[in-house]
């Protein structure tokens, strides 16, 4: 089998919306390196390993033959494969990000937690250097002991986080995220969304990037009461003191709910500081005596 035929299949055989460049390096890499396609030897092909100049030259072939396209946001870094159906920008922009997800006011939309819908498309990703960590252990998992020779001999793609502020007609809001991995994959799709649970946390500490605090407690007086347990859960574990003085004010004193788990995190009111409820807002002399907060609003 020629090299290009089976460059081709393997292509055929992804799911995603777009494909990069460091996957397309991968793909060519195994070519190269098991120099067949699903036990079928591949004809003339008596390089080692790939290099950047093989790379270039097969990534040539398959935009000539109509096989990829530039992506015209991430030109010659992300490529189209032609005839597929056009799909969501949420999926586009987590298989270009694989470390990110769908975060803040886009996730309370694809939750159905919101009739908002968002202008820009809210994603939670590492910062860059924990982004560069992150793709360091990637390329470790997929490459092993070849990565110095697909790296320094080869000079092929690596995993890089390219700069995300537009695709399409749509703007990317990127938030560099601490407590990255709090999410769930959307069946059948590249898509990721924070959970549930994260979502209403973010909310705590995001209002500005959740439609407003105004907005935030209107999602919490009318979904939280269904989500109750998974939301205590999440903030129980995850949240600082702060997000569980906000959310124990919400849910115990605007809300009315009793919960044990809520109630214990009275122990992180502390009196005499300039706590907020809406931490993007000015503090405000209208207080909670019990969770010892500033109701800014």
């Amino acid at each position: 089998m020629k090299f290009t035929k089976a460059l081709s299949l393997s292509l055929g055989e992804i799911q995603d919306p777009v494909v990069t460049c460091y996957r397309l390096g991968l793909i060519i890499h195994r070519l190269y390196l098991e120099k067949s396609y699903k036990g079928e030897p591949l004809a003339r092909l008596g390089k080692a390993y790939a290099t950047s100049t093989d790379f270039n030259r097969n990534i040539s072939f398959l935009k000539t033959n109509g096989i990829l396209a530039n992506d015209r946001d991430f030109p010659n870094r992300v490529y189209r494969l032609l005839g597929r159906i056009n799909t969501g920008v949420e999926e586009v922009a987590c298989t270009i990000d694989p470390f990110s997800y769908i975060s803040h006011l886009s996730a309370m939309s694809h939750h159905g937690l919101t009739n908002r819908l968002p202008v820009k498309l809210f994603i939670s990703s590492p910062a860059p250097k924990k982004w560069r960590e992150e793709a360091n252990k990637q390329m470790i998992k997929d490459l092993g002991d070849d990565l110095s020779r697909y790296r320094e001999e080869g000079q092929m793609p690596l995993l890089v986080r390219l700069n995300m502020k537009k695709i399409g007609t749509t703007d990317i809001h990127r938030f560099n995220s601490i407590h990255w991995g709090a999410y769930r994959n959307v069946r059948g799709k590249a898509t990721r969304v924070s959970t549930i649970g994260r979502t209403f946390l973010d909310m705590l500490k995001n209002p500005e990037l959740c439609g407003g605090i105004s907005h935030v407690l209107e999602v919490f007086e009318k979904q939280a009461k269904t989500y109750l347990p998974t939301i205590v859960q999440e903030i129980d574990r995850n949240g600082s003191p702060i997000d569980k003085v906000r959310a124990g004010y919400i849910i115990d004193e605007k809300m009315k709910l009793q919960n044990e788990v809520v109630e214990s995190w009275v122990k992180f009111a502390t009196r005499g500081g300039s706590r907020k409820l809406d931490p993007t807002e000015e503090y405000m002399p209208n207080w909670s005596e019990k969770w010892c907060l500033s109701i800014n609003i």
